[in-house]
């Protein structure tokens, strides 16, 4: 059973509906917190509240598309006035879609911007009020954890705009974090390599293809993996900030 040192606190994650996010809304919900899960597919985040709920826990299901940013500073504003507070907010959700840049629609990279960086920034702008107040209280600490990849710190062929987008989101979290930190609101970038998750599927056939092959003969990350890395970095002392985790498979080499 996880250790309950989170009680008390409240967490928000979004995409929560699969994957790194629906495993990170049960790790913290397990570990103590009150959980709001944002997603756009509801029929799961129902499924998961009713999870949450029946081992004890207490969960907030919401639909958000992070791409509207009336939508993102509403789901923030529910959750402080639903459940009371904000300790930590986790910038999960995300698109990924790759293929060579000159062949892909615009659109695919309109999408990317919209949700890996718009997105997570009207997120963040509406949440910070609220996580400087958590630590200005009893606590005395509050987190903001930002799922970057891989591909935050490394280009590669055929991912450009997804790795512009990631890349975007380490440096708007370190310059964010020397804003903040004085205030005692940690900022964390979490930087998962290949993870068994619905990510890939969203790309265009041929490319799906080529994605799966890359790593067809290697023993992926799982969700929970991304999500113990993220149950270590919101349960330091509150001297303690983790601002980078980059995890890999072992057999990663890129």
């Amino acid at each position: 059973m996880a250790a309950r040192d989170l009680n008390g606190t409240v967490a928000l994650v979004t995409g929560a509906s699969s994957g790194i996010g629906e495993a990170t809304a049960r790790m913290l919900a397990d570990r103590g917190a009150a959980v709001a899960m944002a997603a756009r597919r509801t029929d799961r985040l129902e499924a998961l509240g009713a999870e949450i709920a029946d081992g004890g826990g207490t969960a907030l299901p919401v639909e958000l598309d992070v791409s509207d940013r009336g939508q993102a500073e509403a789901v923030i504003a529910r959750t402080v006035e639903e459940l009371g507070r904000l300790d930590i907010l986790v910038n999960n959700a995300g698109v990924m879609l790759l293929g060579p840049m000159l062949e892909a629609p615009v659109e695919e990279w309109e999408r990317m911007v919209d949700v890996n960086l718009l997105g997570l920034m009207y997120m963040t702008k509406a949440a910070i009020p609220h996580l400087v107040e958590a630590a200005e209280g009893d606590r005395g600490i509050a987190d903001l954890v930002n799922i970057s990849s891989v591909a935050g710190r490394i280009a590669r062929r055929n991912s450009g705009v997804y790795n512009a987008t990631k890349f975007g989101v380490g440096a708007f979290s370190e310059s964010l974090r020397q804003e903040v930190t004085r205030q005692h609101v940690r900022i964390a970038l979490v930087e998962p390599g290949a993870v068994a998750t619905e990510l890939q599927s969203h790309n265009r056939p041929g490319v799906k293809e080529e994605i799966e092959k890359r790593f067809e003969d290697m023993e992926v990350l799982q969700a929970e993996d991304i999500a113990d890395a993220i149950g270590y970095v919101v349960t330091r002392p509150r001297h303690v900030a983790v601002n980078e985790v980059l995890v890999r498979p072992t057999e990663q080499e890129g």
